[in-house]
């Protein structure tokens, strides 16, 4: 740990070494809760897929672009010495490999925004009587059923499996529901848009038919936040390759997508999965706390468990602080001393990082740090850390980094659970699903903190925070 900051996130463990030479005869899966090194195992495994197959293209994927900028620049510090391997793995979001993909064999696609989506979904809608649906249950059933597993006639939405969905519906309903999704697709073709399942869909289909592959190997890291369309897109890559995929993932860290089978897809990793139980990069103390926010034990729907019994961490540090402030200004103050703290305990700047629930939030967290006398930069899409500068972001763009130091601000009662998204939920599931991501949200946030955690909010504070507060 007294090694530089770039030197240490890419540090393999003994213990993790066999997972990345191992051989497997079919897709495999490395799980973990967060800090156990399910991405430097991910990363590792991709230099080592190149080494081994001197002429293998290998992807190096993830959910986000910052992560897989991060992928990136630890892949230069790993290979730096070798331009060779490094010119072999291919680093990109799972979104820039669909669109590039896209883009080379069918033309560049207009993706549909998520305004245009809702406004379909409504007037379709509205142009047919005799139901009571409402806009927030056809957007639901749109992007977790209609979209996700790419139906488009009648007959496959009539037989599908609405797994996750509780709201029970009869023929009658589906058929109606049916010509409201119908129109919706006729509408998307007519102005020549797509949606990203209809990317990955049709990329697929396109491989299943034939196509070139355009890697010989592909290494999924967050992989518990894929698509139904894009794990198939990624089923269909890796068919018939024994060590054709792996993937990287933490069940209590996914935070975007329904949870489907894996299985029905042809991604059977049974037998095959491995769970990371060595932490090396978040404190005894954070860790022990972060995880009373999630179950002992997750399991997605093909009966794979994931339990965080047994997990070690091999360092200890102070306990995580909470702060419960009487307003705004409060805890701007707050969060400037504690910030002020790290650094003269030597802390750099851009080993800070400082992360609220949404968008809504984020001018506290400037203020903070400029309480603090220093720079901030937002976390996004196109920005990445900077010498010298706090790193400031939502909860989202948090998963897969790593600081020294975290501040998790704003986890006020209305903020976390958000109360926009329980107000629309629509079915019983959904309000489940809300409540397990929320979680997960917060526990993505708080273990990004290698060292010190402190979390503020103003009261009434998060009802999370009773759950994190046991034992402190």
């Amino acid at each position: 740990m007294d090694y530089p900051w770039d030197k240490w996130a890419v540090f393999l463990h003994p213990a993790q070494n066999e997972l990345v030479t191992r051989s497997f005869a079919g897709p495999a899966r490395v799980s973990g809760s967060a800090g156990t090194g399910k991405t430097i195992v991910a990363l590792h495994r991709a230099v080592h897929l190149a080494r081994v197959d001197p002429a293998g293209k290998v992807l190096l994927t993830t959910f986000s672009k910052p992560l897989a900028n991060s992928l990136r620049a630890k892949l230069a510090t790993l290979v730096c010495n070798d331009p060779e391997i490094a010119a072999r793995i291919v680093v990109k979001a799972v979104s820039a490999v669909g669109y590039d993909l896209y883009t080379e064999r069918f033309g560049q696609p207009q993706i549909a925004s998520d305004a245009l989506l809702a406004s379909l979904i409504s007037k379709s809608s509205a142009e047919l009587e005799g139901h009571c649906f409402s806009p927030q249950f056809l957007m639901a059933e749109w992007r977790d059923i209609v979209d996700a597993w790419q139906l488009r006639s009648w007959e496959a939405y009539r037989d599908v499996s609405r797994l996750g969905r509780k709201t029970r519906i009869g023929g009658r309903q589906r058929e109606v529901l049916w010509r409201i999704f119908e129109r919706v697709r006729r509408e998307l073709t007519n102005r020549s848009v797509v949606t990203w399942s209809d990317v990955f869909g049709r990329l697929a289909d396109n491989l299943a038919q034939g196509g070139r592959r355009p890697f010989d190997f592909a290494v999924i890291d967050e992989a518990q936040d894929l698509g139904v369309a894009e794990a198939r897109f990624f089923a269909t890559l890796g068919a018939g390759r024994g060590d054709g995929l792996f993937f990287a993932g933490d069940l209590g860290q996914r935070i975007f997508q329904q949870p489907f089978s894996w299985k029905a897809l042809g991604l059977d990793v049974r037998g095959r999965s491995s769970t990371l139980r060595i932490n090396y990069r978040t404190s005894h103390q954070i860790r022990l706390h972060a995880d009373r926010l999630l179950p002992a034990t997750v399991s997605d729907v093909d009966g794979n468990a994931e339990g965080r019994r047994g997990t070690v961490s091999m360092f200890d540090g102070p306990n995580p602080t909470v702060r419960m402030c009487d307003g705004v200004e409060d805890e701007q103050k707050t969060v400037a001393g504690w910030i002020a703290d790290r650094l003269n305990e030597g802390c750099a700047p851009n080993e800070i990082g400082v992360f609220v629930r949404c968008d809504a939030q984020l001018k506290r967290a400037r203020a903070a740090v400029k309480a603090a006398g220093l720079r901030a930069i937002e976390l996004n899409e196109k920005v990445e850390g900077e010498d010298g500068a706090v790193a400031i972001s939502t909860m989202h763009f948090a998963k897969g980094l790593e600081f020294r130091s975290v501040v998790v601000m704003a986890c006020d009662e209305d903020v976390i659970p958000q109360s926009e998204r329980i107000e629309e939920v629509a079915d019983d599931a959904d309000l489940e699903e809300v409540y397990n991501t929320e979680r997960h949200l917060l526990y993505v946030a708080c273990t990004r903190a290698r060292d010190h955690l402190l979390i503020t909010g103003v009261t009434p504070v998060s009802e999370f925070l009773d759950d994190f507060l046991k034992g402190l």
